[in-house]
């Protein structure tokens, strides 16, 4: 069972993720961050949803209200005022650990072997660690991040929310040289909840169960409402499956960066993926480069029918 630390800013995916990291992997803390709404109001749905998993045992500790560099820009508009809008959840049972965020990734990067760190929300804590304590680069197993895309992007054209928010704390994380699975837009699109899916989860008749087919009947709505597709992206869960289950998703390995200057670009995750399509490799002066060797393991594809089943099977066990 993989030891982690779930970095989020919940957020109904967040939410599931964390459920899911719940029944399978060893959880040694939740630190929290800025992103789908204000730190406060995330902080508080990572208590809930403990709370609504009956566990008072997983340390919550909040960090970072700000990208480094730039002003936050929320997303509201996908995961309403609350950052988890639609059922009533358990009232919070422990408060907020005093130590930040940051410290807690790095203290316990530092006294516990093979940590694997899953940020599903922007990078900023999770930079500054790296930033304030270089030596974790080798004490962790590695990084599970749900962000970036392959492709298209959802928060920009050409970015995804996650990297977006905070990019520059992004290339960081990519530059550091820890082990990465990314699981992007391209893979998270492919691990869709329909009105099908929740009906399956209601049908659980437990608490759990109840709460979540609430909430994904929320996000659902937005989600559809924006785009207009009875369908949406179960982005977060995503990057804890990959931990739980190796032969869910199949990865490529590849040499990502993060754009930060550029004016219609910036947050893209440029993936270069020419060797797996035969060619890139030729060295030519003043002209086309060799691809740098890979530093992250790309999702590309992943089973939509298992990937459902294993979460469902966790809330089942609520």
């Amino acid at each position: 069972m993989h030891k982690v630390i779930i970095d989020c800013d919940p957020g109904h995916d967040d939410a599931l993720a964390i459920l899911l990291a719940g029944q399978h992997l060893k959880v040694l803390g939740i630190t929290t961050v800025a992103g789908n709404q204000t730190l406060e109001k995330v902080t508080v749905n990572a208590l809930k949803v403990l709370a609504l998993m009956d566990r008072t045992d997983i340390p919550v500790h909040s960090g970072m209200h700000a990208p480094l560099l730039r002003p936050p820009h929320h997303a509201g508009h996908i995961h309403g005022e609350t950052g988890m809008d639609g059922p009533v959840l358990p009232a919070p049972r422990q408060k907020v650990e005093d130590t930040h965020a940051v410290n807690f990734l790095i203290e316990t990067a530092r006294s516990i072997d093979d940590v694997w760190l899953v940020p599903v929300g922007p990078l900023t804590n999770v930079a500054m660690a790296i930033r304030q304590a270089p030596d974790i680069v080798g004490r962790l197993a590695g990084i599970s991040l749900m962000g970036g895309s392959l492709t298209h992007g959802n928060a920009t054209p050409t970015a995804e929310f996650n990297i977006w928010f905070d990019a520059e704390a992004a290339r960081i994380v990519f530059e550091s040289g820890i082990p990465i699975k990314m699981c992007g837009l391209n893979l998270t699109h492919q691990a869709n909840v329909t009105d099908a899916v929740i009906a399956r989860i209601a049908g659980l008749d437990n608490e759990v169960g109840n709460a979540v087919a609430e909430l994904l009947r929320f996000y659902l709505g937005t989600v559809t409402e924006s785009g207009g597709i009875r369908k949406a992206a179960m982005h977060d869960p995503c990057a804890m499956a990959a931990l739980i289950d190796s032969d869910l998703i199949d990865f490529e390995p590849m040499h990502v960066s993060v754009e930060t200057v550029g004016v219609d670009t910036y947050g893209m995750t440029v993936c270069d993926y020419r060797h797996l399509r035969g060619f890139g490799t030729a060295v030519v002066e003043k002209g086309p480069q060799r691809g740098q060797d890979p530093n992250a393991e790309v999702g590309m594809s992943i089973s939509e029918e298992a990937f459902w089943d294993l979460l469902v099977d966790a809330l089942r066990a609520y």
